[in-house]
């Protein structure tokens, strides 16, 4: 059997693309600015790059889960052309508030909970010990934190609530792309296990 990977998993909306709220339109979407140079060099020091988005205009009834398809196909293929492939792509489509009964309820996917990322290490074997949370605001570094990854919060302007709490501290913040690799990669050369002051235990369902 071969090595667990390290892998980046990556929030979607506002991080890996611009923020248009709610949108399943493949002609609308836009990798944000220095997007491809940072996944390009990740993919270089080894890195899975792992999508882990929340839609929950599906539980809202504002777009069919199926819509997500073509919003898929679309981010591989502007990736694609700067030089990287996505690992993995998950979605939860759930939310408690939502209208349409089927979604309508609470899960462990949705982040800031940790399902998403747990399953994505189940199913392309990764080690989230050995892996980093990029998003930008603190449930993706709470979903991060709880699965046991490192985390950096890409502060854009995405995070607007700043609620505090256990797991809502990232490692790193960071204003732009270049200084999330800056920050990550250093550490990535780094294979020994985490040092005491970095490790944290993942949350035990």
């Amino acid at each position: 059997m071969s090595a667990l990977r390290k892998a980046a998993l990556l929030d979607k909306d506002g991080t890996l693309i611009e923020d248009v709220p709610y949108n399943v339109d493949p002609g609308l979407i836009r990798l944000s600015p220095g997007v491809g140079p940072a996944l390009r060099a990740l993919d270089g020091a080894g890195f899975a790059l792992v999508v882990v988005t929340n839609q929950s205009g599906v539980a809202r009834g504002l777009f069919p889960e199926s819509a997500l398809t073509g919003v898929e196909a679309r981010l591989r293929e502007l990736l694609a052309g700067e030089g990287v492939v996505l690992a993995g792509f998950y979605h939860c489509p759930h939310h408690p508030d939502g209208t349409v009964p089927e979604y309508a309820r609470e899960c462990e996917c949705r982040k800031p909970g940790p399902g998403m990322l747990r399953q994505a290490a189940q199913e392309l074997g990764l080690d989230l010990t050995r892996s980093w949370m990029v998003g930008d605001i603190l449930n993706d570094v709470e979903a991060g934190n709880r699965a046991g990854c490192r985390t950096v919060l890409l502060d854009n302007g995405g995070e607007t609530e700043w609620v505090p709490g256990p797991h809502r501290t990232p490692d790193f913040t960071a204003r732009n792309w270049d200084e999330v690799v800056g920050f990550i990669l250093p550490k990535a050369l780094n294979s020994s296990p985490l040092q005491p002051q970095e490790s944290r235990q993942a949350e035990v369902l």
